[in-house]
């Protein structure tokens, strides 16, 4: 067998603490620290906040403020970023959906707002593409029936033409809404151009879910009436939501306040967190930023070229972010180890290294460069190279099945907070 490529020398040792973070509050809390190459994901704290909402939030907390008024202020900084007329922060970009949809059917009747969602004499359907009935923690439709709003399926989940989006549009249609997510269908789905059309041609507004896009303008310009997008991912700001689009809707979302917006309100501190995260983007190097991104992945590519059994890829993102991942094949024959045993060895080591494993069961995970601290790409890399070492001494192969996969995993889910 030949030699594989030399990596840089391993880092056993805790990483010194960053200048940014004098001290891990992970260790004294009791927590992994785990290093995140799954991507923007919710579930693991989202993004790395970016110094500028860092410092806008800590200057916030100690400060009273008129909410109403710093709203205000976010609005002309989200109608600048976004194209858009207006816009506000909410809890997250699933309560913006929420907020939104209720909106389409209430308006800026402040008698509608605390009925819902009890939906009694409103429009209450949402055509939806089937093929974007997806789950991001919590399936998509469930945005909508927290309004008081009936999901409309349209079409197949892998097929949808124009004329079955035009008949899904009917007289108790209040918005339609549209997803653009790693998890949807990749084929066989209407443009948002084709949906906008069918529904601006009956006065019906289009919403966009968007929380994980780079593309602050390209929604609205295609013809969108809201986009909401996710605060804490791309942007790197704190946990909340942005939406952005018609004045009148905005405002009609943003009085949602009022009634079940109430409980996705967002503090004083998500709101100059999310204003400072999108002004830093409007200055970000985002080319050195994928720069960085790429030697990283170049990095992780070449460490695994001549293990046998894998096979890594750098793809772009399928939604048209400007990022790529690495997808990781593994032939359990020749790795002695499946793709999901190996995901589930390096999140259980040390470090722990989560990646990208919503797939796994076509063969292979994906490697996200996008939340790495300095450093990490190398740990990234020997923890790969010592699990696939491990599966290659060990004197069986190691697979479990999937079955019992997802079973460890519910059963985990239940077992909280034990």
């Amino acid at each position: 067998m030949s030699a594989r490529p030399a990596m840089p020398a391993p880092l056993d040792a805790p990483a010194p603490p960053r200048p940014d973070q004098p001290a891990d509050i992970r260790a004294r809390l009791g927590l992994r620290p785990i290093i995140n190459v799954s991507g923007t994901m919710t579930a693991l704290g989202a993004s790395i906040v970016v110094p500028e909402a860092v410092a806008a939030v800590a200057s916030v907390l100690r400060e009273f403020v008129e909410i109403d008024d710093l709203q205000r202020k976010a609005s002309g900084v989200i109608a600048r970023l976004t194209g858009g007329e207006a816009g506000f922060v909410t809890a997250s970009c699933s309560a913006g959906i929420t907020l939104a949809i209720a909106a389409a059917m209430a308006g800026a009747d402040l008698a509608a707002i605390e009925r819902l969602p009890d939906a009694t004499g409103m429009r209450n359907e949402v055509p939806i593409l089937l093929g974007h009935m997806v789950g991001y923690g919590a399936p998509v439709e469930q945005a909508i029936r927290l309004a008081g709003a009936r999901p409309v399926p349209v079409g197949q989940a892998t097929e949808a033409e124009p004329y079955q989006m035009a008949g899904a549009i009917g007289p108790r249609a209040a918005a339609v809404l549209y997803v653009v997510s790693h998890h949807t269908v990749e084929y066989g789905q209407l443009s948002l151009e084709e949906v906008a059309e069918a529904a601006h041609a009956t006065g019906v507004p289009v919403i966009v879910d968007a929380a994980s896009e780079y593309d602050l303008k390209g929604f609205l310009a295609r013809g969108a009436d809201l986009a909401c997008y996710s605060a804490h991912k791309f942007l790197g700001g704190p946990t909340a939501g942005i939406v952005a689009g018609r004045k009148a809707l905005v405002r009609a979302a943003y009085l949602q306040n009022r009634g079940i917006g109430r409980g996705m309100k967002v503090g004083k501190e998500g709101m100059v967190g999310a204003i400072a995260a999108l002004e830093a983007w409007e200055k970000r190097d985002h080319a050195a930023v994928r720069a960085r991104a790429r030697a990283a992945l170049d990095l992780w590519r070449e460490a695994l070229g001549r293990r046998a059994g894998i096979r890594a890829e750098i793809v772009p993102d399928p939604t048209g972010n400007p990022l790529e991942r690495l997808r990781v094949w593994v032939d359990p024959a020749a790795a002695r180890i499946t793709p999901w045993d190996l995901a589930d060895a390096l999140a259980a080591g040390r470090p722990p290294v989560i990646v990208r494993d919503h797939e796994v069961e076509l063969g292979w995970f994906q490697l996200d460069p996008c939340n790495l601290h300095a450093g990490e790409e190398r740990v990234v890399a020997r923890r790969l190279e010592e699990e696939l070492d491990r599966a290659h001494a060990a004197n069986a192969p190691i697979a479990t099945s999937l079955a019992e996969r997802r079973r460890r995993r519910t059963t985990a889910v239940l077992a909280w907070p034990d």
